[in-house]
């Protein structure tokens, strides 16, 4: 099968031939119908997290079971399912006090799995590797949906959109009136954006370095687009009565950046990180200004979110409409396009690209 392989750090992945094993016990084949590019994958290309060679990308995914190992009854061929980066093992200390997104034994970066055309062994990413026409992964990996869902909606549920609203709803718990900070308009930015507006949250302020997200930035619901850059914070506070937002929300994953989420919350608000950094950019916060502001810093890992129940309910809003997932979706693209997608979220252009690998 055609999968989009990295093979080096900086270096432009591209599609490659390679073979899957045979889905073993408990293990399932699912074709790939729409996966969206992310900018996780993308830290994995340009070196902010490190991965093994070569490796396919790709963790936001749905398809459809065309296969099962032995003893699998969590799904049947021909169900529509989304993708899970990060399936709960229900049995460590996390997952039996309630934190199955903290599972021991969840999320891992890249795993072993087929070969190369050439026989190199192959690495999938956080154990999926869905930018490819099809993938073989645990039956608990997968999350069957209603077959009248969307099929590039559904791919998003599994990744940005579960992340981003889960940061809302479930992480900052964003209450009616609150004020919220949104930094960086990437798909999952976007999803907080439009999930804090639902939640009833007010102003809502959209930030990014880019003003060509204003647009996308409204759409989702921000009540205002405000451009990154040293005068943010004042920016912030004019709009929040001087206050500074209880809660702001950063999406991208950087030092600077959680700074200027710290500064432009309010004294006793938080600052949630969803962005996935590098482990050598620090975050240098004076003692006195930890002590004085009486702020929270605190990430949120897949949204806080458990996946077996939240993306069904998720699927459901969006069948009854109460969900609309529409402004995501800035491109679309075949495999052999998706490298380009890539160097389009690297510029920082749009919100999501969906690849129909088939």
């Amino acid at each position: 099968m055609r999968a989009l392989v990295a093979r080096a750090v900086g270096e432009p992945p591209r599609v490659e031939d390679v073979d899957l094993p045979a889905p073993g016990p408990g293990q399932v084949r699912v074709e790939i119908r729409a996966a969206g590019v992310c900018h996780s994958d993308l830290s994995m290309v340009n070196g902010t997290v490190a991965s093994p060679y070569p490796l396919v990308l790709g963790h936001e995914a749905a398809g459809v079971v065309v296969e099962v190992g032995d003893g699998v009854s969590r799904v049947v061929p021909g169900e529509q399912v989304v993708l899970n980066w990060a399936p709960p093992c229900r049995r460590c200390w996390h997952c039996g006090h309630g934190e199955p997104w903290l599972c021991e034994r969840a999320g891992t970066p890249a795993v072993a799995r087929g070969r190369t055309s050439g026989g190199e062994q192959l690495h999938v990413t956080l154990g999926l590797g869905a930018l490819a026409e099809q993938v073989v992964v645990p039956q608990h990996a997968v999350i069957p949906v209603p077959a009248e869902l969307p099929m590039e909606v559904a791919a998003l549920l599994g990744c940005a959109v579960l992340t981003g609203i889960g940061a809302v709803r479930r992480t900052a718990r964003v209450a009616p009136g609150d004020s919220v900070a949104v930094v960086g308009l990437g798909g999952v930015g976007l999803s907080v954006v439009s999930a804090a507006r639902a939640a009833g949250a007010g102003p809502v302020l959209a930030v990014d370095v880019s003003p060509a997200k204003a647009e996308l930035a409204l759409a989702a619901g921000a009540t205002d687009f405000l451009v990154a850059d040293e005068s943010l914070s004042r920016a912030v506070r004019a709009l929040t009565a001087g206050r500074g937002v209880d809660h702001a929300v950063e999406c991208v994953g950087r030092g600077s950046t959680i700074r200027a989420a710290w500064r432009a919350t309010r004294r006793g608000g938080q600052v949630i990180v969803v962005g996935m950094g590098g482990k050598d950019d620090i975050v240098s916060l004076s003692a006195m200004d930890i002590f004085h502001s009486a702020r929270t810093l605190r990430s949120s890992v897949y949204g806080s979110s458990d996946p077996d129940r939240d993306v069904p309910e998720l699927a459901r809003a969006v069948l009854d409409g109460t969900l609309d997932l529409g402004f995501l979706i800035t491109d679309r693209t075949t495999l052999d396009g998706a490298a380009e997608a890539f160097a389009r979220m690297a510029r920082g252009e749009g919100a999501r690209t969906v690849v129909v690998p088939q």
